[in-house]
Order: C-alpha cells, then structure tokens, then sequence
C-alpha cells in the first residue's frame, strides 16, 4: 500500500484505520499519539480512585491544559508497556479519550471502545517535603516517572514584545498559576539544591535531570540573561553531584557559540536542545515570529549545527510541534507537501549530528491559534516513522530523550524498538 497521505478535509483515517495502515509502528505508539492530539477527559469514578496521597498528581506546569483549568489531576499514566501518557485533560464536548474505572482500575476508551488499561504514577517521597525557607519541593521540581523537571523561567518575553509563538499558551497560563498561588517564577539557587538533594535520596527511581523554560531577551547580547539563569540553575543541581558532568539536559533559547562555551565549560549538562518548533523558514516566520525577529530560521539552525562541536553528535536536538504547519491561513494546504519539507529539513540537521523530535500539535486555549484544528492522526504517525528513520540512517542516539527519560515524542518511542 502506498504511503501517500489520504487525509481530505472530510474524511480523516480512524485510529483503527492508522493501526492497519502502519503496521512497523506499535498499535500502543499509535495510541499515545492520538489521546495527546484529542486529550483525556476523567469520568467522576476515575477521579474518585485518585489518591493525591500515594499518586502523582498535575502541579506547576510550563504551559496550560486544554480544559483551561488547575486541578489536581494525574500528571501521567502509564501503558501496559511502559508507554507513557501525559493526559492533557480536555472537555468532554471536543470528544476526547475517556478514562473511566474498570473493576477497580483505570481505563482508556475511546467512543466506548475499551482499549487499554492504564498504571498512574507513585508520588515521589519528596514531594510530602518542604525547604528550609518553606517552600514546598513539589512546586519547584516537578518529576515524571524517571526524571525532574525545572522551569527555569515560567514567563517567555516574546510575549511582552507580542511576539509569542502562535501555538503556545505559556504566559496565559503563567498568570493563571500566579493567580492562583500555584509556585513562582523562579526559585532560589538554595532552594533548588535542597530539593534535587532529597529527590536523590530515593533510590533508583530518577535517572535524568531536564531544565526548561520561557526566553529571556536580557543583557549585553540576546540571552544573556537566560544563559545565566540557566547556568545559575545547573550550578545549584551540581552541587549534588561528585562529577563535573551529571545527566542534565537543557532546552533553551538559541545560544550563540560564546555562550553555548559558557553552558558547556561552566556547567554539569550533558545535553542541549534549542527548539526550532516549525522545520520551513517561511511557515516558522509566521507561527514564530519572536524566534524569527530575534535570531531568525537559519541563524536558529546555525547555531543547532554549531552547538555539535560543543555538546558532540547525538547530543544536541530540537523539537518541533507536529502539525503547526498546517495552521490557518498561511500554513500547508496538503499534509503531504508539509510531511515532505519538514523530513527534508530533519534531515539536514541529521546530517550534522542534529537530532528532531516531535510533539503532537495541542491545540491550547489562551494561545493565537485556539480555534484551529490539530493534524490528523496519521500525519503524525508518519512524521514521528520519518524522524526515527533519519536517527537510524545517520546513527544519532537518542538516550537523553528516549522513553524512559521523557515520554512525550511518540517518535521517540519508537526508538525503543530498533
């Protein structure tokens, strides 16, 4: 069968239909990929067998679900392979996965098909903990089952120029936390330390470090400001550790080769990853504009390559947001002319020892493009067999991002069974 792209504006492949069609990618991979694209919605017994006492639930996020809400929700649930989900809890209008209770244990359905029971992760022990200046450790790292997370920064200054990427919602949603006392901003080099050293108190259960966050615009050159910060940040993690490298990766901004020397030299980081989000310079002037006016599409990618001979091959990536160039009005008409100029532009980066990523589009309230519709399911399932395609043909690893230590690329899944 061909590998053409059937989608028309009326009819889209069913999951079921994708299953069949694309048989070298796991039915649970393919699951994945569409609950992210239509999110979850919880039926009142499933909420009701959510213990906040034992299970992990949803706290300070970079960016905002689309039910619009805070609510103690899963952070994620796991398949019965291991596949991990991370629920973006959805209204029940917009026809999302339901997870409901089953005999006394999760379930996904979809349109009241049962399809898979569902694992929620175990609360790690310091999230029960607090610092020494009270600040609950909860609020400042957060974990997915085998790594932290730390928001750098949880406001991007593109926004302040009007300038944030279309699909984003990160600074609405940041207001919406502050509003509501959900954490901070930032936190204290001191604060950040106490946390990390009492996460690695538990034994074998975290085995990466991730640190994100919005761009700062500050400072003598273009992120200035942000490099430090991030330095600050890895410094204070580092003081946990006995080696000068520790399993840390960073996503950030674009830094120029001064900078990226700094991060390298002055730092534990292992890995760097600078997100281009659309892999086109003229959809990516359109859906990113702050990105575009700051540095711009091929300065971005320069500095992709450049960060190679800093971090090595295999360890430098970026992620694109599947999907997104296909917005209205000035992105692709046909999923297959998008498919094409975004592996084209993957692979040139693979070329150079750059790995790409994928995350299905969301479609977020708060963001420019909230009244769109996302990509079809089988445009991202082809999107995330061609980007793990080029990491085979050009032997790029993918251990700092794979399934354990992410979970949130279904192309990266994929990698798990080569």
């Amino acid at each position: 069968m061909s590998n053409t792209i059937t989608q028309t504006a009326e009819r889209r492949l069913t999951r079921q239909e994708v299953v069949a069609r694309y048989p070298d990618v796991p039915r649970l991979v393919i699951i994945k990929t569409d609950v992210r694209l239509r999110g979850v919605h919880y039926t009142d017994a499933a909420l009701g067998s959510v213990d906040p006492a034992i299970h992990q639930v949803r706290g300070r996020t970079l960016f905002g679900t689309r039910d619009g809400q805070l609510k103690p929700l899963p952070s994620s649930v796991l398949l019965k392979d291991g596949t991990l989900i991370l629920p973006d809890p959805t209204p029940i209008e917009k026809n999302p996965y339901i997870i409901d209770l089953v005999d006394g244990q999760l379930a996904l359905f979809d349109n009241g098909e049962f399809l898979e029971f569902l694992e929620l992760t175990l609360k790690p022990r310091y999230y029960d903990l607090v610092t020494t200046s009270g600040i609950p450790m909860k609020e400042i790292v957060t974990a997915r089952p085998q790594r932290l997370d730390l928001t750098a920064s949880s406001y991007c200054h593109f926004g302040t120029k009007g300038n944030l990427c279309r699909y984003c919602n990160i600074n609405s949603h940041n207001k919406q936390q502050v509003k509501e006392g959900v954490g901070k901003s930032r936190y204290k080099p001191q604060e950040i330390s106490e946390t990390i050293r009492e996460a690695l108190k538990e034994p074998g259960r975290f085995s990466f470090i991730h640190i994100t966050g919005g761009s700062v615009l500050a400072g003598d050159e273009v992120f200035d400001k942000e490099l430090d910060i991030y330095i600050e940040t890895l410094q204070a993690i580092g003081e946990n550790f006995a080696t000068k490298k520790f399993p840390a990766d960073v996503t950030t901004s674009a830094f120029n080769e001064r900078q990226l020397r700094r991060l390298n030299e002055e730092t534990g980081v292992m890995a760097y990853t600078s997100d281009l989000e659309v892999l086109n310079e003229e959809k990516f002037n359109w859906i990113c504009p702050g990105k575009a006016d700051a540095i711009g599409y091929k300065e971005w990618k320069r500095r992709l390559v450049a960060a190679v001979d800093i971090f090595g091959r295999g360890y430098v990536g970026t992620g694109i947001v599947a999907g997104v160039e296909l917005a209205r009005p000035f992105g692709y008409t046909s999923e297959e002319d998008a498919l094409n100029a975004t592996l084209d532009e993957a692979e040139y980066l693979a070329e150079r020892g750059v790995t790409t990523w994928s995350s299905p589009w969301s479609v977020r309230p708060g963001s420019d493009l909230e009244d769109q519709t996302g990509p079809s399911l089988e445009y991202c399932v082809r999107v995330a067999r061609g980007l793990n395609q080029l990491r085979k043909k050009y032997g790029l690893i993918i251990d700092f991002n794979d399934y354990r230590r992410c979970g949130n690329h279904p192309d990266t899944d994929l990698s798990r069974i080569n």
